[in-house]
């Protein structure tokens, strides 16, 4: 019953869109509209991975990079906004993973308007490599993540209003070895950012605060990154370990009893 009766929206949807109704009664719109947010967020992936590689390799103009960095403004602001309306609908989207997009939506804000200087040249190489890179790794993940869940749908053990995501959750635990390393690796490259970042502000040539600020966000995004990912892991082993002692404890008192009849 509570899936189909309407929902506020919440501050952040509120600010946004004022009172209008975003819940969705039918459950087959939902769905539809889940299927929609997926699929925007595989076209806009796919369309970073050739834009990226063409400005590292082709194009270096600050107005071709300064459209770039427009894309992805206004890319994860439409994010944070589907995932609230997700959310609305019964999405079970939360935490770190809603507010990673809200932080990426600052740091390509700042990257707009970080003027063309010699910084901005020095770290711009680095910056397109980090986004194509991020661009394989997650259309790594969105095609490992449909997987797991069509494949838990497909067992009832996953809800329908469940999304990909652009990080690490307990329903991915089977694939631990496989998706683990791309995240790891990305997660590091943040960090590499950040380090880059945080020398090029005392070069002699830095007169920009978008530099520090910049690698504090880099520094921000890997440490909640890499926390929330390595939260999870710890969660999941410590679920398996609880069940598992649960377990050989059910067959340790089957047996004593069984040992009892038989004197």
């Amino acid at each position: 019953m509570e899936d189909v009766l309407p929902h506020k929206n919440g501050i952040y949807l509120s600010i946004i869109l004022g009172q209008v109704n975003v819940s969705l009664l039918s459950k087959g719109d939902k769905y539809l509209y889940k299927q929609d947010y997926e699929k925007f967020k595989l076209v806009l992936t796919i369309i970073t991975l050739f834009i990226t590689f063409f400005l590292l390799t082709v194009v270096n103009f600050r107005f071709v990079d300064a459209a770039f960095h427009f894309l992805l403004v206004w890319y994860y602001c439409t994010l944070t906004i589907r995932e609230h309306i997700l959310k609305v609908n019964g999405s079970r989207i939360k935490g770190w993973w809603v507010t990673h997009h809200f932080v990426t939506t600052v740091c390509a804000g700042i990257l707009l308007i970080w003027p063309d200087s010699v910084t901005y040249r020095l770290f711009r190489k680095q910056f397109m490599a980090f986004s194509f890179h991020l661009s394989i790794v997650q259309l790594v993940q969105f095609y490992y993540q449909r997987g797991c869940l069509y494949r838990l749908r497909a067992l009832g053990e996953s809800h329908n209003m469940d999304i990909t995501v652009d990080g690490f959750q307990s329903w991915m635990w089977k694939g631990l070895s496989f998706v683990l390393p791309f995240l790891v690796s990305a997660y590091l490259f943040q960090l590499y950012n950040a380090y880059t970042l945080y020398q090029l502000s005392y070069h002699p040539d830095c007169e920009e605060w978008q530099v520090p600020v910049l690698s504090m966000f880099f520094f921000i995004l890997f440490s909640g990154n890499i926390w929330t990912t390595l939260l999870v892991v710890w969660q999941k082993r410590k679920a398996k370990m609880d069940t598992k002692r649960r377990f050989d404890l059910t067959n340790k008192y089957r047996l004593n009893n069984k040992e009892n009849k038989d004197l």
